[in-house]
Parts: structure tokens; sequence; C-alpha cells
């Protein structure tokens, strides 16, 4: 298994991430995850739209809750995306938070069963078991084409660059 150092600080620490890490160009892994309603979730899943994969450690949190909260409501101006959320927070405390904050327009999954998505796109921070913070960027034929680890956990991707790719592939 691939492991990276040097890529993500968490709490100002240096953390590993475990997986290969995904780039621009490449074919994007399969993975399966569980939905809210404990249903396995795959790419194949997801189908031919365009998609935002937004990378959050856990919903419980500022930061992910933010991030979460900004794509639901940017998932209205873009149309044809299909935004995915993916933590390794339980099924149930998904759809609570989900509830909690009216979101409903974007797909929560949850990684914690397997850390299938995590490894296969190189987002589990070792130790922790959790996922970095990050964003991923697929075609309707599931090529990357955008990607960010976010370099420190605890800040916000970069919302315009992400948009701004995902609207290129309409």
């Amino acid at each position: 298994m691939d492991r990276r150092e040097g890529i993500v600080t968490m709490g100002g620490k240096a953390v590993t991430l475990l997986g290969k890490e995904i780039k621009i160009g490449d074919k994007a892994p399969e993975f399966s995850a569980l939905t809210v309603d404990l249903k396995p979730y795959t790419l194949k899943d997801a189908g031919d739209s365009v998609k935002i994969i937004s990378v959050v450690p856990s919903l419980d949190t500022g930061v992910c809750e933010l991030q979460t909260i900004n794509f639901n409501e940017t998932a209205a101006e873009l149309g044809d995306v299909l935004i995915l959320t993916i933590s390794v927070d339980l099924p149930f405390a998904q759809k609570r938070f989900c509830g909690a904050h009216g979101i409903d327009k974007v797909i929560t999954l949850s990684d914690h069963k397997d850390l299938s998505f995590g490894l296969n796109y190189g987002f589990v921070i070792e130790d922790k078991r959790l996922l970095a913070r990050g964003v991923v960027v697929l075609d309707k034929d599931n090529t990357v084409k955008y990607v960010e680890y976010v370099k420190n956990v605890g800040e916000h991707p970069n919302y315009d660059k992400i948009i701004e790719e995902a609207k290129k592939l309409l």
C-alpha cells in the first residue's frame, strides 16, 4: 500500500496518507461506501454525470460542516453536477447531520466500513483512520479533471476553482 508523507498536516503536524495519489487525467477508481440508509453506493451508481466528490474528516466539525453546507447550496447553481460528500462518519450520524442542516442536494456517503474510497483515492490519514480534506472533480466518463488534497486539514478547499472546473465540464 502506498504511504505518502508531507502532503497534509493536521493540527500543525504532518500526517501520513495511505492509498494511491489521484492525479488529473487518471481514470477514477471504483469504490464502495454506504448511504445514510445503509445501502451500498459505488462510483457506478453515480452514473454519467459530472461529479464533485467532497472529502471531509467528519461532518461534526466546523470546517466540514461548512464545506458540506456550501456544496449543498452550490448544487442548485450547478444543475447537472452530482455532489457527493464522503467521510468516515457512521451513516446514522450523517443522516442526523443532513436532517439538522437541511442537506438535501448532496449525497452523503460513509467510508467507515472498508475505507474503500479513502484507500483507492489516497485520502486515509494513517494513524487517525479519518479521511483528509479534499475534493475530486470527475467528468462524465469518470476521468479526474481536478483534485485537491487540502494541505492543512483545518482549512477549506478552493471552492472557486472547484466550481470553475465543474462548470467547464457541463
